[in-house]
């Protein structure tokens, strides 16, 4: 096929790309209309034949309401924590420290840990020789025993406030991370002191704890100190692969502040980085006063709010916690996000966790937090180097788990291995560009990546006796039965791939070469394998033992290929999902959340809470932890986050070219607000509902896309432009509106009188205690 972009305008060509790909089935074009049903109407100005424009009363736009309404949402401590995963944590995408008792100690513990922070040496695996080192700790040393703790983890200002008391007095401390520094002031009163202490650790990897190094492996040399002529401490690490990590700390009257470079192949860039942050912070008040206004600003481009006081608290902890592990400028989360602590995973996972970890930026609007695009767009050449050499003319790949660089070879369709992640991964930056509908990342990151991923899988696709195209053997993460072909978790890939592709060349102008075989496969590619219980893991090889990965259902969610839109599938989709959950055992955290969001696009949303709940029950074997985070064998960030998304779910989806505003609210919850929420399309939307119904709905475009919104509204809709006009309309069926809606403006949606257009926190109806350890 020929692209012809002067036979089709960019929008409707960007249509194709939050339609087809989703497999909407009612979704239009502009310019078209549903003759089965009558078009909505849309009442005359008001009277007197006058416009009357609108405009939302947005209550959430002082410091004094964010104050207020975030401050309900702060974690507290009125015991010391004993854990990383019951303590405060503190980051800045790069710098992280969790602070809890120093064990059998009585000192308290700031970790030190550093997202760049990696051992470089490939021939021993991402377990060991590319894998996050540790950096150190801090302690804060008490004259007397700890009695007890008053902390609150303030969201608004990502500060650590709080006193410590002891049998000697008090120690009043505050700490926060900004600018790849820790800065930490501390007061003592009666008999107390402050008495800090840095503990290097050993640039080891912190998967000691589950298995002995590899064959051959030596260990890094040991750090020295120093002390530079302003009283500054630093400690050297140097390591075996090249380049080093040096630590930098001073304390000045009642502050202590510290950094950590990390360098590579350089042996000194780290001491200079070290120093060059510390001196950009001259005190505490110094950077605190940088560090709020980022936060303040941070916080204000969404809101959203419902009845659940605890969970309400968790989602706005999950984006305290994924903007204080990522920024877009800075490395790919490892599982444990900045906060390393012993664990076999001290590396990048790329068959789920890196995906479930990125997805709640989109909906709230933070897409500066997308360090995954960037990972993915500056490692480009590392990933043709990952795949065997006799395919990297024309392929791209990622193994199952990397260093922040992306390095780790993927193996062979045909042997058993685990091929697909890289395009699962490609599409979380494809989400990224639907949110954003930014042409240059789709132009410059995703075609060409996904182009040479896609590739890889056609070197291995052959026709079998049916005329079909199979795949030979991979692994569908992590189930521990490999089918002999024709995986359902590359199928799905594949297929999304190749649909992807086609019309993103057509979206660029490309007339590209191999769109040909890309429709051939999605022409004669072979359908997934199902048996009587739904969706297997792929030929021959049933779902027939518990898993945690819904790897084998990656069509329906995320991928919307099979989805509830399609009534054909509705009963396929509901007997997989139903014996996934099931077979239970190696169920874990996300495999709730996933079953969440499963059920939140079925728009079931009393199922998907049920599921949801699961993960905040302590009775499960992994359930949510006392400060939010997560832990199996050792810390895994993504679960948490995900649980943010399934939230997401349930209040606005945008699949398929259609925006959904409140698909699966749980009945309980008859209140909820969502302001400046981000959806395909580049648009944001804010929505009231309150006593179980939807009262309005605010969009913004902020790229002219097509508009089609399934509002679940009842009656005569008014649909009003800003400037008080009718909005041009078509009604789509299954609830579906088409707006016309330039670029820049924005469209009121509402039915009967025209209620209270007011952004405000709704009331808590399910109150909770705080998170920490009140």
């Amino acid at each position: 096929m020929t692209s012809q972009p002067e036979q089709r305008s960019t929008v409707a060509r960007r249509a194709l790309l939050g339609t087809a790909l989703g497999g909407a089935a009612a979704a239009a074009l502009p310019g078209t209309a549903h003759a089965e049903e009558p078009m909505e109407s849309v009442p005359p100005a008001a009277a007197g034949g006058t416009r009357r424009p609108w405009r939302l009363r947005d209550t959430m736009t002082t410091d004094g309401a964010w104050a207020g309404f975030l401050r309900g949402q702060d974690l507290r401590w009125t015991r010391l924590p004993t854990r990383w995963y019951e303590g405060p944590f503190l980051g800045d995408g790069l710098l992280g420290s969790m602070i809890y008792q120093e064990p059998g100690a009585n000192r308290i513990r700031f970790t030190v840990q550093h997202g760049r922070v990696q051992d470089h040496r490939p021939q021993f695996g991402s377990g060991w020789g590319t894998c996050r080192l540790p950096v150190g700790h801090l302690t804060l040393d008490p004259v007397g025993t700890v009695t007890a703790v008053d902390w609150r983890l303030s969201l608004l200002n990502a500060e650590l406030t709080g006193t410590v008391t002891t049998t000697a007095g008090t120690l009043t401390l505050a700490a926060l991370i900004h600018d790849e520094v820790l800065a930490v002031r501390a007061t003592a009163d009666g008999d107390e002191r402050v008495v800090w202490t840095f503990h290097p650790e050993e640039a080891v990897s912190p998967r000691k704890i589950s298995e002995a190094p590899p064959a051959g492996y030596t260990a890094n040399p040991p750090w020295t100190t120093r002390t530079t002529s302003d009283g500054t401490e630093q400690v050297l690490q140097p390591l075996t692969g090249g380049g080093s990590t040096a630590t930098a700390y001073r304390r000045t009257g009642d502050d202590l502040l510290l950094s950590v470079g990390h360098g590579f192949p350089s042996a000194t860039a780290a001491e200079t980085d070290s120093l060059r942050n510390l001196s950009r912070a001259t005190s505490y008040g110094d950077l605190r006063r940088r560090h709020t206004r980022w936060w303040h600003a941070f916080y204000r481009k969404s809101f959203v709010s419902f009845p659940d006081q605890r969970l309400q608290s968790f989602h706005w902890i999950q984006l305290y916690k994924v903007a204080s592990a990522s920024r877009a400028g800075g490395p790919v989360m490892a599982t444990c996000g900045p906060w390393l602590e012993p664990t076999p995973w001290p590396a990048v996972w790329w068959n789920l966790n890196v995906q479930l970890e990125y997805w709640l930026i989109h909906g709230s609007n933070h897409l500066e937090l997308d360090a995954l695009a960037t990972t993915l767009r500056q490692s480009q050449e590392q990933l043709i180097a990952n795949v065997p050499a006799a395919y990297r003319a024309d392929s791209s790949g990622v193994g199952r788990s990397s260093d922040m660089f992306a390095n780790r070879g993927v193996g062979q369709p045909g042997t058993g291995a685990e091929t697909g992640d890289l395009t699962w991964a490609l599409h979380n930056v494809w989400l990224s560009y639907r949110h954003s509908m930014d042409e240059a990342l789709l132009r410059d990151t995703i075609y060409p990546v996904l182009r040479r991923a896609i590739n890889y899988y056609l070197h291995f696709l052959t026709p079998g006796s049916d005329g079909r195209l199979h795949l030979p053997s991979t692994l569908s993460p992590e189930y521990p039965i490999v089918p002999p072909k024709d995986t359902n978790y590359d199928l799905a890939l594949i297929r999304w791939g190749c649909r992807t592709l086609i019309e993103s060349a057509e979206l660029l102008g490309i007339d590209d070469e191999l769109t040909p075989r890309w429709q051939e496969v999605l022409a004669r590619l072979t359908p997934y394998p199902v048996d009587g219980n739904g969706f297997m893991i792929g030929a021959d090889t049933p779902y027939a033992q518990s898993h945690r990965h819904y790897s084998h259902l990656l069509m329906v969610y995320p991928l919307y290929l099979v989805n509830w839109d399609q009534p054909e599938s509705r009963e396929l989709i509901t007997k997989s999902v139903e014996h996934w959950h099931a077979l239970t055992g190696a169920h874990r955290g996300y495999s709730y959340t996933g079953a969440a969001s499963l059920y939140a696009m079925t728009g079931d949303g009393d199922t998907a809470i049920g599921y949801l709940k699961k993960f905040f029950d302590p009775t499960t074997r992994y359930p949510c932890q006392a400060n939010t985070h997560y832990t199996e064998a050792g810390p895994v960030i993504e679960t948490p986050l995900s649980a943010s998304q399934s939230l997401h779910d349930m209040f606005c989806q945008s699949w398929g070219g259609v925006i959904r505003v409140f698909p699966a609210v749980p009945t309980a919850w008859a209140d909820v607000t969502l302001h400046d929420f981000r959806t395909q399309g580049a648009f944001l939307v804010s929505a009231v509902r309150k006593a179980g119904t939807t009262r309005f709905i605010r969009i913004r475009s902020l790229a002219g896309e097509p508009l089609h919104l399934r509002h679940g509204l009842t009656g005569t809709l008014t649909v009003l432009l800003d400037d008080g006009t009718p909005a041009r309309t078509r009604n789509l069926g299954e609830g579906t509106l088409a707006i016309d809606l330039p670029k820049g403006r924005e469209v009121l949606v509402h039915s009967g009188s025209r209620p209270d257009l007011v952004i405000a926190p709704v009331a808590v109806g399910e109150p909770g205690p705080a998170w920490g350890l009140p």
